[in-house]
């Protein structure tokens, strides 16, 4: 039997095949050289097997490039319908007054939907013995509903309800904000963006941290120890000229719902603008206004877990104000941010018997880190020096430090907790809080650091 090696190979298998058919005649040839390498020559009958073979895979070869260029010339057209489509894109675009947005598909239009919303916080609270929660409860934490339903182009009115706030010591509900709020005014004389109305029960926009205090939004479960915000009835302007955003509100100032008991009324403004992306600045001015001591006892103003109140007694003082400054700056990354607030409140009265005025200096520093997916870690440092000292609550309880007569000096509050974002509607938090401070007459606040955990849910 002769061995593979002397077996001459057809010089056709030598040449390089070109394309399908080529290829499948070289196997066909090549299993010709082998059949006849490794048995005797073969017969009629099977080299007629192996040509109808060979016929067969060529047609389906042919029926296959066949199929190929259909779908070539088929994705041709479909590459040239698209580019005919782009260019009747860009053709619409370049139009004066015609931009993207006109050959979009179809979405809900802000001005034609009515919008429910809620968030709350479900939580764990255990403080020391002279703190708010010294007996280690479950509650719900500020419960709130918002609606906002459209009224015309442009306008819309803004409902909330706070079913129960963190800093109530009843169970009934309280009006939070209600508003129609006139967007872009300013587009009435072709200055988009400058100039927007709302008028009604309107937060108080003073500082940056009473935007961030819902369970959602808020790193922490507490806040710092100035958490300086207010709900109040009156009017507000707001826009962006050039690089600035601002806002500017006149509002009672008094803690009443029902009327005002002075004439004089609270202003507050702020002006924040972006020097780089990633950085945010903003300054704050109000004064309350002058209250009367009778019938606005409190101010609408929060300030320390508790408000501002007269210092002197209602016999002798027939009002009392306070004007506050404040500057915050925010700085953001990738994965976190750091913020900081430095402020001053300047309190007086119309004690007739004392000089009741005070310097309070506030501020607080906080920062947030990303640590691994979606697990956080935060920390904030905040404090209040009150020369001569002041009504200041703090995580302390409120019968205790901010109506009896004896004030604090200092308050000083460090918290530091873990977070984890299931998304943007869901998180979950821990945290523990060192607090203290020291009073007018010597003693130390050292009983009110607080533990807790909550969960934050909004649609």
């Amino acid at each position: 039997m002769p061995s593979l090696t002397s077996t001459p190979v057809p010089t056709f298998v030598r040449s390089r095949p070109t394309g399908l058919v080529g290829v499948s005649g070289a196997c066909v040839a090549l299993a010709l050289a082998q059949a006849s390498a490794g048995a005797a020559e073969p017969s009629g009958l099977e080299l007629r097997e192996l040509v109808e073979q060979n016929r067969r895979l060529q047609e389906q070869v042919r029926a296959q490039q066949k199929t190929i260029d259909e779908m070539s010339a088929r994705m041709a057209e479909v590459l040239k319908a698209s580019e005919r489509h782009d260019r009747e894109l860009r053709s619409l675009q370049d139009r004066p007054g015609v931009g993207p947005a006109s050959t979009s598909l179809p979405v809900a239009r802000r001005d034609q939907e009515v919008r429910i919303s809620a968030e709350a916080g479900l939580a764990f609270f255990n403080t020391g013995r002279e703190g708010q929660f010294p007996k280690a409860e479950f509650r719900v934490d500020d419960p709130v509903i918002s609606v906002e339903a459209p009224v015309g182009k442009n306008v819309y009115l803004f409902a909330e309800l706070k079913l129960l706030t963190r800093e109530t010591n009843v169970e009934n509900f309280q009006l939070g904000e209600l508003y129609v709020d006139f967007e872009d005014v300013s587009a009435a004389w072709g200055r988009s963006g400058q100039l927007g109305f709302r008028a009604g029960r309107l937060n108080v926009p003073f500082g940056e941290e009473y935007q961030l205090r819902g369970p959602i939004a808020n790193p922490l479960i507490s806040r710092s120890l100035s958490d300086i915000w207010g709900v109040d009835e009156g009017v507000e302007i707001y826009g962006k000229i050039g690089p600035a955003r601002y806002v500017v509100a006149v509002q009672n100032g008094g803690v009443s719902r029902l009327r005002d008991f002075n004439a004089d009324k609270s202003v507050a403004a702020r002006v924040g603008w972006e020097p780089a992306p990633w950085l945010h600045v903003s300054g704050s001015a109000m004064r309350t206004g002058e209250l009367a001591t009778v019938g606005d006892n409190l101010s609408e103003l929060w300030f320390a877990n508790a408000f501002f109140r007269a210092l002197g007694p209602a016999a002798s003082t027939g009002k009392y104000w306070v004007n506050l400054f404040e500057g915050d700056a925010t700085a953001r990354w990738k994965d976190g941010h750091v913020s900081a607030a430095l402020g001053q409140a300047r309190f007086d009265d119309s004690d007739t018997r004392a000089d009741n005025s005070r310097r309070i200096r506030y501020g607080y520093l906080e920062m947030v880190q990303g640590m691994a997916d979606r697990l956080y870690g935060a920390a904030r440092y905040s404090e209040i020096r009150a020369p001569r000292g002041y009504p200041l609550a703090g995580w302390g309880q409120m019968g205790m430090f901010f109506f009896r007569p004896s004030l604090t000096e200092e308050l000083r509050r460090f918290s530091l907790g873990l977070g984890y974002r299931f998304g943007p509607s869901l998180v979950l938090k821990t945290e523990y809080t060192w607090e203290n401070g020291r009073m007018t007459n010597g003693a130390r606040r050292e009983r009110e650091d607080f533990f807790g955990s909550e969960i934050g849910v909004k649609f």
